[in-house]
Formats: C-alpha cells, structure tokens, sequence
C-alpha cells in the first residue's frame, strides 16, 4: 500500500525520499524490521492476554527432564508471527504482484486450520484437536489454488538463459524495432535440480507420451504433496523451544536470497539461472517472514515463555512450501529442509520398524529412544537448549549448501 502511496507523492509533490519505496532492497529490510517490532512489542501483550484467558498448553508426561515445568504455558502463538508477516507485507509489498497474493493467501488459510486444531485442543479439552482428515482436506484444497494459479496464471513466467535468449535481450538495445520483453518470457513447468550440469527439470516429462495439455494434473499433484509434507513437517519439529521458529528463519532467509538473484535479470543472468520476472517482490514477504521468526523468538527461546501452536507451525511450512515452488527450487526441499525431514524420517521410522518388529517378534522395538528425534537427544539427557542450537547449526550448514548449487553444477 505504502508503495502507491509513496508512488503518487514522489510524482506529484517531489517529496524528498518518496523515491526509496522503488527499491525492492529498502521495502525488504523496512518488512523486516516492521514484523521485528511487531512480535517484540506486542509479544508480550498477547502472552498475557493468552494467560488471562486460559490458553495453556496441556503436557502430556513422557518422561522428559523439565517437560512438566511447561505445562500451562501460553499456546496459539503463531497468531502474533502471522500478524508480524501480513501487516509489513500489505504495507511494504505490492498487492497485486500474484505471488505476493498466493503466499498472503496460504498463510491466512493454514493459519485458520492451525487455530481450529488449537482451538478445539484449548477450548473444547480435546487433546486430539482437528481431525486430521479435515486437516489434510484443507492442505489439498491450498495445494489446488497454487498449482493451478502457479501453472494457469498468466503472470507466472520465466526467462531462460538460452543462448537464443541472451541474443534477443541484446537485440533490444541495438534493433531498430525492439523486441518486446514480453516475447522473450513464457509459461514453463521447468524446476531446478540442484548439483546438475543441466540443472532443470520439466514436468511434462512425466507425463511418458501423453499429451502436454495433461502437464497441469501432475504438476498440481506434485504442488499438494509438497506442501502437505512440508507443513507437517514444520509441525513435528515444533518440539522443543525455539526449533521451529529459528529453523524457519534460517530457510526463509535462503529463499529470500534465491527470490532476489532470480527476480534480477542481471544476477540471474551473471549466475546463469532461469529469469522469473515479478518475482523480487516476494524478497518484501521473505524478509517480514524472517522478521516475523526471529521476534518471535524472543519469548519462544528456552525457556519459552509462549508457544506457536498449529496456529504457528502448519503456517510456516506452508509458507516455506509455497516459497520453494514460486522460486523453482522446490526439489531442494529435502536439503533446505533436512531438518524437518530428518524430523519426519525419525517418526515414520521409529513407527514403521516398532509395528514391524511387533509383528515378527511378538513385542515392538525402537531405532530412537524417542521420536521425533529432537526427543532422542532429550533422553539422552543433552540441555534442550543445546539440542536447538546444534540443530540450528546444521540448518546452516544446509542452507549454504543450497547457496552453493548457483554456482556448484
């Protein structure tokens, strides 16, 4: 909104330092710092408005050290980390850029099916919460809108680096008649694979003969895996204090650098990856996101003194899911997130093999001494504060090994 406004200033009245709100470099670290002030300042309000209301969370004893010392604590807390990306977001950002729109809409979505899963926890004394089939219905309908809108929408483009390409950019400065930019710029189902010479990855190569009009059911299928996955997998990880807030920020902080080299033609360009034009808006949500995390942290770090909730955590995921797919690096989930998979693995792992060696041997076994594996380390009896910050320092490491695949073919 500021950004129209500023707009009609600096045409209009010559309003010294309207030109700014131009720069996407500005509007991103002033998101940043907006949905920084945000959680810490109003925070500590909605703390004591959960207490006088009620809104604990109810421990379930497993045996963990200083697991009991949290009962009772303020739960629903990824209402103020949702509020801290939406307001810098509608102030800062453009409106009516469609991927800003698609990621304003996933958080609001997923963050009211995480508050209905909380709410029923909370209010209605139901440790189940949401059925999770109606959770699952409300991942696959937001699948369905950003697939199709990703895969329809006539302002999701790219511009490859081609040789033809880079011809036609240099024929717009020399050519009597230019070429339109808009020529060089088309609809494409192409993704990037990490680590390859040949680093992308077509869709419609999936489809084995049939015709490319069929593209969009495989791509939109691919779309609502990945975010289903990715969401309960911020889930999972929302185990200990700060994990999922500090492991959020670390992705979203990667995919704000992936969003600004390839929504510059000259970055990408330089970098030889694939042009996605309106796409550098999204550094504005990227940075409010990260903003948003790391505020958050402020009263989430050990020992917590609010937690996020599903309200939080299924938001997350789905923004980070959401992120991925707009900046085609969705097949670098399983590096960028390792530590939400490695999360997820531990479950399914520690669930599949105590099923299988119940069957076989009569009694179930166990790989972990408790999954998630964040709970593993926890009877180990290593500080939950350690747990957090090695797990944070592996997420680095992961994020730079994502960094490195612009260049590392």
């Amino acid at each position: 909104m500021l950004y129209y406004l500023f707009d009609y200033i600096e045409q209009n009245f010559d309003f010294p330092g309207a030109g700014l709100f131009q720069y996407i470099s500005f509007r991103a670290g002033v998101a940043a710092l907006l949905s920084l002030l945000i959680t810490i300042t109003f925070g500590e309000r909605l703390i004591a408005f959960l207490r006088r209301k009620q809104v604990g969370e109810d421990i379930r004893d497993l045996g963990l050290e200083g697991q009991m010392q949290k009962k009772g604590t303020p739960t629903m807390g990824g209402l103020i980390i949702i509020a801290a990306i939406l307001i810098p977001t509608l102030l800062m950002a453009r409106p009516d850029n469609v991927y800003v729109l698609l990621l304003i809409i996933t958080t609001v979505w997923l963050g009211l099916i995480g508050f209905l899963d909380d709410y029923i926890k909370v209010f209605k004394k139901n440790k189940e919460g949401l059925a999770g089939r109606f959770k699952i219905v409300g991942q696959v309908t937001i699948g369905l809108v950003v697939g199709l809108t990703l895969y329809f929408n006539d302002h999701v483009v790219v511009r490859e680096r081609s040789p033809e390409t880079v011809a036609m950019e240099a024929s717009l400065s020399v050519s009597a008649t230019p070429v339109s930019t808009s020529q060089l710029d088309s609809k494409s189902t192409k993704t990037t694979v990490p680590f390859m010479k040949n680093n992308e990855f077509d869709y419609s190569s999936l489809l084995f003969g049939l015709d490319e009009k069929y593209t969009w059911i495989i791509y939109t299928l691919i779309v609502i895996v990945i975010i289903t996955a990715v969401s309960n997998g911020a889930n999972i990880t929302d185990g200990i204090d700060g994990l999922a807030a500090g492991t959020s920020a670390i992705i979203g902080l990667t995919l704000a650098i992936f969003a600004y080299l390839s929504g510059r033609v000259d970055f990408s360009s330089y970098l030889n990856i694939m042009y996605i034009p309106n796409l550098s808006e999204l550094v504005i949500f990227c940075t409010a996101f990260v903003g948003a995390c790391l505020g958050f942290l402020w009263y989430n770090a050990y020992p917590a003194q609010v937690f996020m909730g599903d309200t939080g955590s299924l938001s997350l995921g789905g923004i980070i899911a959401v992120l991925a797919l707009a900046v085609r690096k969705e097949l670098m989930i399983p590096l960028l997130c390792g530590i939400f998979l490695i999360e997820n693995l531990s479950v399914i792992l520690q669930v599949s093999y105590f099923k299988y060696t119940r069957r076989k041997y009569g009694e179930g076994r166990r790989i972990f001494l408790m999954s998630p594996l964040h709970h593993h380390y926890q009877k180990k009896n290593i500080p939950e504060a350690k747990i957090v910050t090695r797990f944070w320092i592996v997420g680095i490491l992961l994020a730079i090994l994502c960094l490195a695949t612009l260049k590392v073919r």
